[in-house]
């Protein structure tokens, strides 16, 4: 199973999912389609199990962070961890916590997270979406920055940062009593970098879990 996983996930590392294929893995391993049957019964089952191998590289990273006395910023930690593994690996996003029958690296991250909650004042509600909202802003990031890039820029008539230009100067040019706010970020928009853009997404609700816990009712 080790040398499935493994191979598929670097199948997936090298062209996303519509490249493993049962036929592609079996030549990958120099086996026949049917050995590949006797370790997952479909296409899905394999994706998920190579997410959850693939995380089991991330759950080896959170759980040899030290905790701090404060468990904002362990959950920062392990929020940017998670981040940067499906920054590398695109195809992740769209798996993690999908399945966690077969998924049990996933749900023990899921828990680590949780974990950090714990030691604040919250309700279990307030856990449950303080992790949900955590998990979100991660993989709905990643996801959006792992997102094909457009023709413009894949085919080199254009760099990135010439691309996001066009628009902040078509934005400049809009009226200001309609769009005020496009207007003054425009410039922002043009020089952003999508790691800030995450980290102070994060860092803002991070704030708010924060203030939710110093509220005692």
């Amino acid at each position: 199973m080790e040398a499935v996983l493994s191979a598929a996930v670097a199948l997936l590392d090298e062209a996303g999912a519509p490249a493993l294929t049962f036929r592609a893995l079996a030549a990958r391993l120099g086996t026949g389609v049917g050995t590949i049957y006797w370790y997952v019964s479909s296409k899905e089952e394999l994706l998920d199990r190579a997410t959850d191998h693939a995380i089991g590289g991330v759950l080896a990273l959170v759980e040899g962070q030290p905790q701090s006395d404060d468990p904002i910023a362990d959950l920062r930690a392990m929020a940017i961890t998670l981040f940067d593994a499906i920054i590398d690996r695109p195809w992740l996003a769209a798996y993690f916590m999908r399945n966690t029958d077969v998924q049990g690296n996933s749900l023990r991250l899921y828990e680590k997270l949780g974990q950090q909650t714990l030691r604040l004042h919250l309700t279990p509600r307030q856990r449950f979406h303080a992790v949900s909202a955590i998990t979100s802003v991660v993989i709905g990031t990643a996801a959006d920055l792992g997102a094909e890039l457009p023709q413009e820029v894949l085919n080199g008539h254009m760099d990135r940062d010439a691309y996001l230009d066009r628009f902040a100067e078509q934005w400049r040019s809009l009226d200001s009593a309609a769009f005020p706010f496009v207007q003054q970020i425009a410039d922002e928009f043009a020089g952003h970098d999508d790691r800030d853009q995450f980290l102070a997404a994060l860092e803002l609700t991070l704030s708010g879990l924060r203030l939710q816990a110093q509220w005692v009712p």
